[in-house]
């Protein structure tokens, strides 16, 4: 992780720090409170005020009740990919985590209205485009999980004009449903 004050000691990273504990008795620290705010660009309006914000370590950075958890962008991105999901949606992320098998047996819907910087289409653990991975950069969108027989007969092309599958034949394939422009 890079220092804010590019690796100087002291300096910026003392008034950063000074600043926060300033903050600490205040309400969230400056440094969780831009995380909740990445966290809940991805939801809907009305989504957002009960949804649950947690950080990728597992720190519940803002309590919600309506089933909804959204997480941050993830820290080993760059740009923008917050997400909300729902309780199958968070089994499904748990799986994909740890790399391992899940089979979805009820419908999830996550939203990533805040868009994302972009994922292989046929790698779920692709970090960056290559020749052949398919790398697709996503405007705002949903994604749904569902049993692999509900998904059947959806394209995986990204660029038909509608809904489309992403990490087909995999564990991990959902339904990535474009709801705004590409950047």
């Amino acid at each position: 992780m890079k220092h804010l004050d590019g690796g100087r000691k002291g300096g910026v990273a003392a008034g950063l720090a000074a600043l926060l504990a300033s903050l600490a008795g205040s309400g969230p620290a400056l440094a969780d409170q831009a995380l909740i705010d990445d966290a809940l660009a991805a939801a809907a309006p009305g989504l957002a005020e009960g949804a649950k914000v947690v950080d990728w370590e597992g720190t519940v950075l803002k309590e919600g009740a309506n089933g909804y958890t959204c997480l941050p962008t993830p820290p080993t991105l760059e740009g923008t990919a917050p997400m909300c999901l729902d309780e199958a949606w968070m089994h499904w992320a748990m799986a994909w985590q740890h790399k391992q098998p899940i089979t979805v047996d009820a419908l999830g819907i996550a939203y990533m209205l805040a868009g994302d910087e972009g994922a292989s289409l046929v790698d779920p653990y692709a970090q960056a485009p290559t020749g052949d991975n398919a790398w697709v950069e996503e405007g705002p969108h949903l994604m749904l999980i569902a049993p692999a027989a509900l998904l059947e007969g959806y394209s995986s092309d990204p660029h038909g004009g509608g809904p489309y599958l992403m990490w087909q034949g995999t564990d991990y394939q959902h339904l990535m449903v474009p709801v705004g422009p590409r950047d």
